[in-house]
């Protein structure tokens, strides 16, 4: 098969190419001009496919429910808004509904299934705070231990990327150095942690800092906080939920220019509400969900944030038209960025020959 156009991404810019796709990898890439056949897309944008990692659900399955023909469905509806990869995401539960989930993730990672590809598991909680748990049920948070955490990654065969914990409940950074030395990215999150504690944890292995400005210590000039942490310490990269409502597209900016172009991953935190109007309620984690008019979730009694219900495509066009991200930072934060941290950059997240044929196809708007 040959792809071509003359706005392809490439290396940062748009240019004229042409690629040649066999066995659903890239095979080559040539000047548009020397390829007279194949599927011409003209001015029309291909870039590479976008990579949620961190997404709960949607179209009303949620990760925990541990249902196989749900979290197949979710996986092949997932191209249509521009994601061909991504890691299902648990909410903190107590430890046989999470050993369930784990297990359906990944029976379901091991067939031969249609959609984007189900990389693995986010392990958001059960080690978080208490004071920012958000909509994550406080009675079922415990203390990282390196045992219990091992029965997960049992059950769940291996699958388990990447986990978010609260750096300050760690004891001595035991769980967030084991992880960094079985290769699972621990990311900072739902935390009361002093930009100190968060320096500490990055120092034993951590690697990045979940839905940034979200479930975390806030920033002030004399108490810098988790916030603190994520803008000063270089060598974290940052979630952030690009929907702009648990961040004004002003605070998108900031973070981006203060982050640079390599070093921001967008996220859409995307619950089994997304796919439905406003108004919709669900059961969320044993807690009241609803749908507000402009697409976020609330606690239907504490009304705080649940969750989103943003596609990718939204987002990076959130970025670019409201937040006034540069096109590069904005495309990078859900290609090249979330694969550099999960040790994909070598198969998924940009349009290089010996990469998967992971390719998406852009209108102007």
């Amino acid at each position: 098969m040959i792809l071509k156009g003359k706005c392809v991404w490439l290396n940062g810019r748009f240019m004229s190419a042409a690629l040649f796709v066999e066995n659903g990898k890239i095979q080559q890439v040539l000047p548009y001009e020397n390829v007279s056949d194949g599927v011409d897309f003209g001015e029309k944008r291909v870039v590479p496919g976008f990579i949620d990692i961190h997404t709960h659900g949607a179209y009303g399955f949620d990760t925990n429910s541990a249902d196989p023909n749900g979290l197949k469905m979710w996986q092949n509806r997932l191209p249509a808004e521009g994601t061909t990869s991504f890691l299902a995401t648990t909410v903190t539960a107590f430890k046989g509904t999470l050993l369930q989930a784990l297990h359906n993730v990944a029976e379901v990672k091991q067939q031969s299934t249609l959609g984007a590809e189900l990389l693995g598991v986010h392990l958001e909680g059960p080690y978080i705070d208490g004071k920012y748990h958000g909509a994550q049920p406080i009675e079922a948070i415990v203390k990282p231990a390196v045992q219990e955490f091992e029965e997960y990654q049992k059950a769940a065969e291996g699958a388990i990327r990447l986990v978010t914990l609260a750096p300050e409940h760690d004891c001595n950074f035991a769980l967030t150095r084991y992880c960094a030395q079985q290769g699972v990215v621990v990311s900072l999150g739902h935390s009361s942690a002093t930009l100190e504690q968060a320096a500490l944890a990055a120092a034993n292995g951590a690697k990045s800092v979940t839905h940034t400005y979200n479930g975390m210590s806030a920033f002030s000039h004399r108490a810098n906080g988790m916030v603190g942490a994520a803008l000063r310490l270089d060598d974290l990269y940052t979630e952030v939920i690009c929907d702009c409502n648990h961040c004004t597209p002003e605070a998108l900016n900031l973070l981006f220019r203060t982050k640079g172009k390599d070093r921001c991953i967008m996220v859409s935190d995307s619950l089994m509400c997304k796919g439905y109007l406003p108004g919709k309620r669900f059961c969320f984690a044993g807690l009241e969900v609803e749908i507000y008019e402009d697409g976020s979730a609330h606690l239907v009694k504490e009304k705080n944030f649940a969750g989103s219900t943003m596609k990718m495509n939204e987002g990076l066009k959130n970025l670019v038209e409201r937040a006034l991200v540069p096109f590069e930072a904005a495309l990078n934060s859900c290609t090249v960025n979330p694969a550099a941290l999960l040790g994909e950059g070598a198969r998924i997240g940009s349009l290089t020959v010996g990469h998967d044929a992971d390719i998406v196809l852009l209108d102007d708007d």
